[in-house]
């Protein structure tokens, strides 16, 4: 049996389909696998050869054992179609250069990696909600793409109401329009007075009041949930199968990074004992996990400290799934995590784990790079220069750190996170042109927007939760 235990310490063991359903633990630490399910030879061998769709059950089945297996393959056929996702392949490779590609994780319904996980859930949600005869209102966070991918995955899905948070603001025209213009009466829009950590603040500090989150069946779809990052964990065999011939070869993977969830499904899949070399994580001038990387200092930033940039779905100033590596770094010890993130972290607002530094590059691979509003317009450019590839200003991060990085003999796979259209802006200061807009997305700036303001206050997205669930 598959048991889930919170990072903190907490000494229940959950069951998938409960922690589906309920986001933090109630202590509030993150779940995960009480082991990483091993991958052998003979299996890596055996899943090369598989569509995505059955690659996907494959690996969730590991993870899932509440769901019956008939079932869950049926939800992952749902899922991942060439319809939805655009190509067979589902994650298409795109070499580069030589030794050098990029993963399309960007051809779902809303543009960006997030829908790899979100359209999963959305049918997963579904399911489970309809076999326990309940509802769920799900609240999240968003600097951009969480938010939309996850309205597109809800909307009209029974038993769902979304309430999604983001800062006013802060997203492109492209990405604010793509959410706010829904029309779905169970999808909620809530534009908060702030930055995104706020946001994010709010979402925790309303899933840590167990009174309130239990009486309104409060759920996340943000990466602090497992089933979500999961999903994810499915693209890097995915990516792996499409680089390689044989096991014996390895490969990296260039991640753009600012909460940690993607990378972080990429960790699961090296423990798991799929062949990466190196994960290196590319940050924008938003650096927290860079400076992790290099010098084994964690440090939150204030709001004030938390710049607005050109890749904003990585403006962060504390990556919430950090905690499920630093769990796994220490041993899988919930007391020295919650020592770290529930006292030092709010004490000092950092800790040191400076000491464990060759640890992180050698036996669990990590890496890290910065890339700057310079870098991502010289990088556009040059990708457009040389291929004629046009890319968005977060993959333009991971690509001028994945250079950086790029060791002699192992392929680098750079995980795209969305397409160009989402920040047009920059891509015509870079290259003095639209991006290609599908047809699907015309005009949607114009349409109405259903949106509602709110300061950035826990206590009146509560108020505005209550008001709208009766």
């Amino acid at each position: 049996m598959m048991l889930y235990v919170s990072t903190r310490g907490h000494a229940d063991r959950k069951r998938f389909c409960e922690i589906l359903l309920e986001g933090l633990a109630p202590d509030g630490g993150l779940y995960l696998p009480e082991r990483y399910p091993q991958v052998d030879d003979a299996t890596l061998t055996r899943w090369r050869a598989l569509p995505y769709h059955a690659l996907a059950f494959e690996i969730l089945s590991l993870y899932i054992d509440d769901i019956p297996a008939d079932d869950l393959s049926a939800l992952c056929r749902k899922t991942y179609t060439e319809k939805v996702f655009g190509t067979p392949e589902i994650v298409p490779l795109k070499p580069l250069e030589d030794g050098l590609c990029l993963q399309a994780l960007s051809n779902g319904p809303t543009l960006a990696f997030k829908d790899m996980a979100m359209q999963l859930l959305g049918n997963l949600f579904e399911y489970e909600l309809a076999r326990r005869g309940q509802e769920l209102n799900i609240l999240g966070a968003t600097s951009g793409d969480t938010g939309s991918a996850a309205e597109y995955a809800m909307r009209g899905k029974k038993g769902v109401r979304v309430f999604m948070t983001s800062p006013q603001g802060r997203m492109s025209p492209f990405q604010q329009a793509q959410m706010f213009s829904l029309q779905d009466a169970n999808i909620h829009n809530i534009a908060i007075e702030g930055v995104f950590d706020d946001c994010q603040d709010i979402v925790k500090a309303v899933s840590n009041d167990l009174a309130f989150k239990r009486k309104w069946r409060i759920g996340t779809v943000n990466s602090i949930n497992w089933a979500r990052l999961m999903a994810q964990v499915v693209y890097y065999f995915a990516g792996y199968f499409q680089a390689t011939k044989s096991n014996a070869d390895k490969v990296s993977f260039t991640v753009p990074s600012g909460n940690f969830g993607n990378i972080c499904a990429g960790h699961v899949a090296r423990m798991m004992g799929l062949p990466i070399a190196a994960l290196v994580a590319a940050t924008n001038e938003n650096d927290v996990l860079d400076e992790f990387f290099r010098t084994g200092v964690y440090r939150v930033r204030g709001g004030a400290d938390t710049f607005e940039t050109s890749s904003p779905s990585m403006d962060i100033s504390k990556a919430s799934n950090f905690e499920r590596f630093v769990f796994d770094l220490l041993g899988r010890d919930g007391a020295k995590v919650t020592a770290l993130f529930g006292d030092e972290l709010a004490r000092a607002g950092r800790f040191d784990l400076s000491a464990r530094l060759g640890e992180v590059r050698d036996r669990y691979g990590f890496a890290s790079g910065r890339s700057t509003h310079a870098d991502r317009l010289a990088t556009l450019r040059d990708t457009w220069d040389r291929f004629g590839v046009m890319i968005d200003t977060h993959t333009a991060d991971g690509l001028k750190v994945a250079r950086e990085q790029k060791q002699p003999g192992v392929p680098m796979i750079v995980l795209e996170t969305a397409l160009p259209i989402k920040f047009a802006a920059t891509i015509v200061e870079a290259l003095g042109r639209e991006p290609q807009r599908p047809a699907q997305f015309e005009g949607i700036e114009l349409l109405p927007k259903r949106v509602t303001l709110l300061p950035a206050d826990a206590g009146r997205v509560k108020d505005y939760i209550a008001a709208h669930c009766g």
